[in-house]
């Protein structure tokens, strides 16, 4: 059933200062960023505000939202008119709407749980004040980003929070792995973000707003190939900060970066932003088909190469990086289904915020206990050494591969479900996605938890302290209990503001999609642990097994841009430069000394002797004359 789209109502009450929620992160940004080292002491705490002031006013402005009844539930925010020029006006503007508060909860819950972790993990860091500076810009960009009222407050959004990940991915700016590692997420977002200001500008053109009310009202009466443009350009936005096929090749070279700002990247703000986008534009993609299929089908095939990649990595933080590819993988898919997708794109993001942020922080808890290393192959049998480490990464391990009732159960099994819906071909490569997942995790556990011990002797594994290990039980709960808590109610807390009505599923629905992801999953985990419980062997063996070195070498995505993007651009910046050196240059340095010469000739003239001064002037009667007497004789 396709309900009414939700008209925005004036913001009242406690509703006209929800731009705090951008504020607060960000003033406690400033004042971390310029107050130097008297604040080293107190500015971590100062830091943890922040985004605890923006969680407790986003949970009453949810509250809020969840007394008003369905058509009242989206409230526009005036801030201040930015621009006017023309007939052309920009506001800055926020939209509360279900689907930007939930997006706000997860920004600053999360971000909360990271952050305190973030005391403990960076306790003995230098830089841990300007670390917490840049974490707040961040949360900052992201909440500016999801709570924008229109496409150009999303695009100042979205370019600071690619700014906060440049700064956040090379804070170790000491290592060259990291600088450049910072560099090349910017430069690769970038060529996203040209999608994004195409659209944008399309939009201005064509309907004289970037107002998301006065865009989802107008578009339908667009016409091809406009809607087709827009739709693909912010497919291509989405592309570069979702790491989506073919500009995922950022990802995984960003774990360069501390371990929580992988946590913060993956599971609250940077990659989850292209989901965002797409499913904020579903009435722009609803009259753009080409672009809809587009959607699914890069995440389909992204789905499959991160899940391929998870399978080859030995980095621990490297392969929850190509997990995350795979994850958003089935959110763009889900995206891409039409109308019955994009609440179950954000069911699967909120879920996978939740666990993925336990994975990675139990990924640093356990490179906290080993020294830093990030290599499983020299893991082994830390569960015994990390029991509470162990326990909750098992319960994200049990979340992502989707066990019956924990949030990847619901939230990705209703995703393969809709994908068979709309097609065989959709449901049945993320069924297959499914099965990678549960052998590449169970790899990772096998490698990290179990088996004999196989990290140095002068290496002491230990538990992390408490201040990180409550976090990971937070988390490990949330991946526990999220899906469970929010099947069904979410499909019709964002059925208003996505102008759908979704199938509302039951508690314990058996159908034979579902039978068959359990067993797929089943069987993913069987293969993962007779493969790896004997670690010795099974890694010997994966050093002659091309497809894993296909997968450690990401596809070879490096190699092809290189040799398609980077060199080709490199020949003609080094032919432009030719042209300019030799052609610009050469031919004014040329001009300049053909003139000084010249002017140096003329000048041995006026040497100032009169009998020089006779003969030029005797050869100019003589030229004078010979010139009248061939006139004459002729």
């Amino acid at each position: 059933m396709i309900l009414e789209e939700l008209t925005p109502v004036a913001a009242t009450g406690v509703f006209s200062v929800a731009w705090l929620m951008i504020a607060f992160p960000l003033v406690v940004a400033a004042v971390l960023l310029v107050s130097g080292r008297r604040a080293d002491r107190w500015g971590h705490w100062l830091g943890v505000l922040g985004p605890l002031a923006s969680l407790a006013l986003a949970a009453v402005l949810f509250v809020q939202l969840l007394g008003r009844s369905a058509d009242a539930r989206a409230v526009a925010v005036p801030v201040y008119q930015w621009l006017a020029v023309g007939g052309w006006t920009i506001d800055v503007a926020l939209l509360v709407d279900p689907l930007s508060i939930l997006f706000c909860l997860l920004v600053t819950g999360v971000g909360s749980v990271i952050f305190v972790y973030s005391v403990g993990y960076m306790a003995h860091d230098e830089g841990r004040r300007r670390f917490f500076g840049f974490l707040n810009l961040f949360v900052a960009a992201m909440l500016l980003l999801v709570l924008g009222g229109n496409y150009v407050m999303v695009f100042v959004g979205w370019e600071g929070v690619g700014l906060a990940s440049y700064l956040l991915i090379g804070f170790w700016q000491q290592r060259r792995s990291a600088a450049l590692a910072a560099k090349k997420a910017f430069v690769v977002n970038k060529l996203g973000d040209l999608g994004l200001l195409i659209a944008i500008m399309i939009l201005f053109a064509q309907l004289g707003s970037v107002d998301f009310a006065r865009v989802d009202a107008g578009i339908g009466q667009m016409t091809m190939p406009w809607t087709g443009l827009i739709g693909f350009g912010l497919l291509l936005a989405a592309c570069g900060k979702s790491a989506q096929v073919p500009l995922q090749s950022w990802l995984l070279d960003a774990m360069e970066g501390p371990t929580p700002v992988s946590a913060l990247i993956h599971a609250a703000t940077m990659v989850t932003a292209g989901v965002y986008l797409v499913v904020r534009s579903h009435a722009i993609f609803a009259v753009a088909p080409a672009a809809t299929v587009a959607v699914a089908v890069v995440g389909t095939v992204t789905l499959l190469a991160g899940a391929w990649i998870g399978c080859a990595k030995d980095d621990i933080k490297k392969v929850l990086a190509g997990s995350t590819m795979s994850q958003i993988g089935y959110m763009m898919l889900a995206a891409g289904l039409g109308p019955v997708g994009g609440a179950l794109a954000i069911f699967h993001l909120l879920t996978h915020g939740a666990f993925k942020a336990n994975l990675f922080l139990g990924a640093g808890s356990v490179m906290h206990a080993m020294d830093d290393s990030t290599d499983v192959r020299g893991y082994g049998a830390l569960r015994f050494a990390m029991p509470w480490t162990f326990l909750t990464f098992a319960c994200g391990y049990l979340a992502i591969i989707g066990f019956p009732f924990t949030g990847g159960y619901y939230s990705k099994d209703h995703i393969i479900t809709a994908a068979f819906a709309v097609s065989p071909v959709y449901g049945a490569l993320a069924l297959i996605g499914a099965g990678i997942t549960a052998f590449y995790m169970t790899r990772l556990v096998m490698l990290t938890f179990f088996g004999r011990r196989r990290w140095d002797k002068n290496v002491h594994a230990h538990e992390s302290p408490a201040i990180m290990t409550v976090p990971l039980v937070i988390l490990a709960v949330l991946g526990l209990v999220l899906g469970l808590v929010m099947n069904g109610w979410i499909q019709g807390w964002l059925a208003p503001a996505l102008g759908t009505q979704v199938h509302e599923t039951a508690l314990l629905e058996i159908t034979w999609q579902t039978l068959a992801a359990l067993g797929v999953v089943a069987l993913g985990v069987l293969v993962g642990w007779l493969v790896y419980r004997n670690p010795r062997q099974a890694l010997a063996a994966e050093e002659h097994n091309p497809l894993v070195r296909i997968g450690a070498n990401e596809l070879y995505a490096n190699q092809a841009a290189d040799a398609v993007v980077v060199r080709p651009g490199a020949l003609l910046a080094s032919g432009v430069g030719a042209v300019d050196r030799y052609l610009v240059d050469g031919g004014i340095r040329g001009l300049t000394k053909g003139l000084a010469s010249a002017s140096g000739w003329m000048r041995g003239l006026q040497n100032g002797m009169v009998r020089s001064y006779a003969l030029v002037m005797v050869a100019g009667v003589v030229v004078v004359a010979g010139g009248l007497l061939i006139r004459v004789w002729l």
